[in-house]
């Protein structure tokens, strides 16, 4: 243990108020009930009061200052030897002072000419240290209950982004902003929205899975939006000027000649629109025959079918 003057922070020539002042400060930032994430309070405390217990006495403080007895207390070899240091099983340094709680309504024993709690944390010092010990004894504030809700948003709105108004269970209403090019099974956070705590601990979050449905002729390829064009026979041999869809409206589209299927035309910046990016709309053509047969057409694809040439040697499959 290190010399009590110094544990205490108080000179050889401190008076026994200076003392008694430097080891209530010092008692009230180091006690153990005050300090329960600290697995050396009690140790820190107790080297602290045994430093006290020795300054406080005049005769152990005469005694340490002539080298009596050490820094525990105990008695140094060749000055004698008190019959009493151990005396009912006490130990030198710790006899006259006790750290039983037995008797007074808060457990403490008057030692040493002084109240221990009283006179080291004031005259409300019980009822204060007693009261911070039983707020760190308190159950812990355990958050409310999170919540899970689904709410559905059409491929177009999820694709260029919204802002939807969501119901929570407890009637409660708040507004979700959707971002462009959101996702399907997408997961928004409402921090506090959640379920109240029981015991005054944070609310609980809500979760907002967004559920996108298939659009009929949209497909989502990342930022690029896909979408299949069909073509009669006349306007992928002959070409047009088409009109198609888009996420955001209907615009026109010269069709080349001799389009094929599985053809693409780009249109540029007509996709999912980010803060930092933006995708293309991908039109691919589709030639579709009619539905009835035309004779017509029939009789002029007898006389012309010896000048094709078969498509599928082309693609390696004969």
């Amino acid at each position: 243990m290190a010399n009590p003057y110094t544990l205490l922070g108080v000179s050889k020539t401190a008076s026994s108020e200076e003392i008694k002042q430097a080891y209530r400060k010092l008692a009230r930032k180091m006690h153990p009930d005050l300090n329960p994430n600290d697995p050396k309070a009690a140790d820190k405390f107790k080297e602290i009061t045994s430093a006290y217990e020795i300054l406080s006495d005049n005769d152990k403080r005469r005694r340490y200052d002539a080298g009596e007895i050490d820094d525990e207390g105990k008695q140094r070899a060749g000055f004698g030897f008190n019959p009493n240091a151990y005396k009912n099983g006490s130990r030198p340094g710790f006899d006259g002072f006790d750290f039983s709680f037995a008797n007074n309504k808060y457990g403490s024993k008057k030692r040493s000419g002084f109240d221990f709690f009283n006179d080291i944390f004031g005259q409300n010092g019980t009822e204060d240290i007693f009261s911070s010990m039983k707020k760190n004894k308190k159950s812990p504030r355990t958050p409310g209950e999170n919540i899970n809700i689904d709410l559905t948003v059409s491929f177009i709105d999820a694709a260029l982004g919204i802002e939807k108004t969501i119901s929570l269970p407890n009637g409660k209403k708040v507004n979700l902003k959707i971002p462009a090019g959101t996702e399907n099974f997408k997961t928004f956070r409402l921090k506090g929205q959640g379920e109240l705590s029981s015991n005054g601990g944070e609310n609980g979050d809500a979760f907002v899975r967004v559920l996108v449905p298939s659009h009929p002729f949209f497909t989502r390829e990342g930022l690029n939006i896909s979408v299949e064009i069909p073509l009669t026979l006349t306007e992928a041999i002959l070409g047009s000027k088409i009109t198609i869809p888009t996420l955001d409206g209907k615009v026109s589209l010269k069709i080349p000649p001799n389009s094929n299927t599985g053809s693409i035309l780009r249109l540029r910046g007509k996709g999912i629109k980010t803060p930092d990016q933006t995708g293309d709309l991908l039109a691919k053509m589709k030639i579709y025959l009619p539905d009835s047969p035309d004779l017509e057409l029939t009789n002029f694809m007898k006389k012309w079918k010896n000048n094709q040439k078969n498509p599928r040697i082309k693609f390696g499959m004969i």
